[in-house]
Formats: C-alpha cells, sequence, structure tokens
C-alpha cells in the first residue's frame, strides 16, 4: 500500500503535537533511547512522559509550548508506512502550515471538544482544501474533558458538515479522540462506546489515494545522459519522474516547448529495460530521433497536450515578510524549468476565516490572493483542480533568492 502522507492542523493547544506523540508511542513507533530522552526533558508534575515533546523539536517550542516549525515524522505498521507533518496552530505560521499541506494526501484536523469549530478551524481545513488535499479526519480531541459526551461530539460534527460544502473534500472522517489519555487513537475506547467507526490508526491505515496514473501523462526531464565512453558510444537518455500518467514503448510524444513529436523507443527503470512506466517511476526514457532537449522540457502524450500561455492566472500563497510588488519581476519555478515573471495584476484577496473574497492592491504575509501575472516565454502547464502535480509552482525573489509564494494555477 501507498505511503501516506498527511498533516496535523487545529488551533494552539488543541493537542496536535500530543496526538502525534501518542500515535507513535502507542504503535511502539519509539526507540528506547528517544524514550529516555524524553523522560528528562518532561517536567510535567505526574507525567512520566511528555508526548508533545516527539516532534516540538525546535527549543523555542519546547520553551514556549507552541510548534513553530513544521516537524516531520516517519513511523510504519503492518499495514502502511506513514510521513506525518505537524502544522503550527498560530496564523502567523500559516505559510509553514501551507509547506507541510503542499506535500499531504490527507489531512487530520483537531478540534477542542470544549470550544468547537473556530475561526482557526476553517482557515486550517481551507487551506487544506485549497492545497487540493482530498482526505480528511476530523478529530474531535480532548473528548475525556466533556466526560465523553456523545452529544458534544455529534454538535460538533453537524457544525463541521454545514461548512464543508465550502471546500474541496471527497472524503471525511470524524472520530472522537483523546490524545493525551490515548482514547481511540491506536485502539477503540471503552469510553466512547457509543462510537461505531475507526480509531485513528485504523482510519489512516485504510484511506484509498486517489491515483495520478489516470491523470494526463506528464515527465519533465531532470538529467540528459550521455555517457560518451566506448561502451554507450551512441547511448542518449533523458532522465526524470514520471509525474502523471502512464508512458508506453511505442508512445507518440511531444517534446514541450520545442513542440518536436517523436516516439519513445526505449523505457529504462532500475538499470533494466521495461514496456512500461507510471506516475511515481523514475526513468530514463529513449526517443527515436536525436533531438535537442534539455532539462526542464516536457514529454506529454501527443493527444495530451497542457494549456501553453505567457498569461496566466493563479492562487498564490505569500510566503515573505516584505509585501508582493506589482510589476516587479520575481522567477518563477515550475519544477525544473524556470521563467521570469512579473505580477500584472491582484485579482482578488481570500479571507479563508469567513469565504469572502475582497479587492485589495496589497499581499503581504500569510495572505492568499488570486493574481494574473506575465510570463517571459510560455509556459506549458495544467490547471491544479485537473493535475496537482504540474498544476503549481513557486514564486522566488531574484535578489535573495528566498521563496516567497506557492502558486497553483487556475
Amino acid at each position: 500500500m501507498k505511503t501516506l502522507r498527511f498533516i496535523t492542523a487545529g488551533n494552539v493547544d488543541d493537542g496536535k503535537s500530543t496526538l502525534i506523540g501518542r500515535l507513535l508511542y502507542d504503535s511502539d513507533s519509539i526507540h528506547t533511547d528517544q524514550l529516555g530522552i524524553l523522560q528528562k526533558q518532561t517536567k510535567q508534575e505526574g507525567v512520566t512522559i511528555d508526548l508533545s515533546l516527539i516532534t516540538d523539536g525546535l527549543r523555542a517550542e519546547r520553551e514556549q509550548g507552541i510548534t513553530i516549525d513544521v516537524a516531520y515524522k516517519y513511523f510504519s505498521t503492518k499495514k502502511r508506512k506513514f510521513i506525518i507533518a505537524d502544522a503550527p496552530g498560530h496564523e502567523q505560521y500559516t505559510r509553514n502550515m501551507i509547506t507541510g499541506a503542499s506535500n499531504s494526501d490527507a489531512i487530520t484536523i483537531l478540534i477542542d471538544a470544549r470550544k468547537g469549530i473556530t475561526e482557526q478551524t476553517k482557515r486550517h481545513a481551507s487551506i487544506g482544501s485549497l492545497m487540493g488535499i482530498k482526505k480528511a479526519i476530523i478529530a474531535v480531541n480532548k473528548i475525556d474533558l466533556v466526560a465523553y459526551s456523545e452529544q458534544t461530539f455529534n454538535q460538533i460534527k453537524e457544525d463541521f458538515e454545514k461548512i464543508k460544502t465550502e471546500l474541496n473534500y471527497n472524503e471525511i472522517q470524524y472520530i472522537p479522540v483523546s490524545a493525551l489519555a490515548g482514547d481511540n487513537v491506536v485502539t477503540l475506547s471503552e469510553n466512547t462506546n457509543w462510537y461505531k467507526g475507526k480509531a485513528l490508526l485504523d482510519a489512516l491505515e485504510s484511506i484509498e489515494l486517489d491515483t495520478t496514473e489516470e491523470l494526463a501523462s506528464r515527465f519533465q526531464v531532470q538529467l540528459v545522459i550521455r555517457p560518451k565512453d566506448e561502451e554507450n558510444h551512441d547511448y542518449r537518455g533523458y532522465a526524470g519522474l514520471v509525474l502523471s500518467g502512464i508512458y508506453k514503448t511505442g508512445d507518440r510524444v511531444t517534446i514541450l516547448p520545442g513542440q518536436i513529436e517523436t516516439s519513445i523507443v526505449k523505457i529504462e527503470k532500475n538499470l533494466e529495460v521495461v514496456t512500461q512506466t507510471i506516475a511515481g517511476d523514475n526513468v530514463v526514457l529513449h526517443f527515436e530521433n536525436n533531438i535537442d532537449i534539455s532539462r526542464g522540457d516536457t514529454v506529454v502524450l501527443s493527444n495530451q497536450l497542457p494549456t501553453e500561455s505567457n498569461q496566466i492566472k493563479t492562487w498564490i500563497s505569500w510566503l515573505d515578510n516584505t509585501p508582493l510588488q506589482l510589476n516587479k519581476t520575481y522567477l518563477l519555478q515550475h519544477r525544473f524549468k524556470n521563467v521570469r515573471v512579473k505580477v500584472q495584476k491582484i485579482e482578488q484577496k481570500w479571507n479563508v476565516n469567513d469565504w469572502k473574497f475582497t479587492q485589495s492592491d496589497e499581499i503581504k504575509l500569510n495572505d492568499i490572493a488570486q493574481i494574473s501575472i506575465k510570463t517571459s516565454q510560455p509556459l506549458f502547464f495544467d490547471s491544479f483542480d485537473e493535475n496537482p502535480k504540474t498544476g503549481n509552482a513557486i514564486l522566488i525573489d531574484e535578489t535573495t533568492f528566498n521563496t516567497i509564494g506557492s502558486l497553483m494555477f487556475l
């Protein structure tokens, strides 16, 4: 089963780090030496191990009891491998959450059973949806502090159902949990015998991920291989990752941006010749003609051409302390392809707390907006909704080389 990448989100002090710690602890995914260190670091009276310390790696995080940076943890069970991203709850660290969400297949949103749905809950649910995540688990945490109330759980579920129509999740599961006590995290709890669903770990193991094999075939050249030795004198291969779709020997393909049509004559994977390759494979493609192909060029099936334009509308999440400047030249990086761009217009800014769009002439840190950009040369891309693998890019400041914005093409 495919590795599941998921992100945890929620308000400050809703228990995200503790939940991950509990998940790792109860599934026996923490080494003995790590447990010893955690026991020494734990300063809470009556608590053997502060589970939140497992992910709160920065010194400032441990001192303040908050999550600042995205922390990644890796663990596996007999059924699946996992990569967990623990996202900050503060609004000022929204950009950090976007970083974690951009590579996630699912999102677990924690809601404090005592507080219910808050503005930050809506914000995180919106960002997860905007970043293309389709699978969500709503973990109603601290259920023990409301006496394991079924009524409280059902009310929060009903409230979230009202707002989910504004989101793009195609699967949502609701689970009452206590990260601190361990209820319904790895095993079902007798304290919530009214709950008939799965424990959190079981739910995560059971999530079926959408395949990218059914999307349009996209391959971007990362490396041109020309050994030029006696044994491989005529060898010419193009290495890269199959971003989406399927390629087969004999397929008619078009090389972009040159728009040169040719055929695949050989596919190599793990030093062996194969007849087919699918999304996620690292391969070397060979073509029937010796044509001019460079790093960053895109190989697509000739009957599945992407959009070509130098005028692009896109979502942008602003990640920099310096506000966006209209008509300033930035660098757009579309995987291995770089082009210079100018932001011509701010179409509208999104207030994710109430799902309202407003007019604005400024985009600053943590803002999300729709903008129009013009590229110095035509870009070949898909809309983010159609293919998130080729529908995204980052914006880079040419002077500082800081990544200042994440883009999702419309």
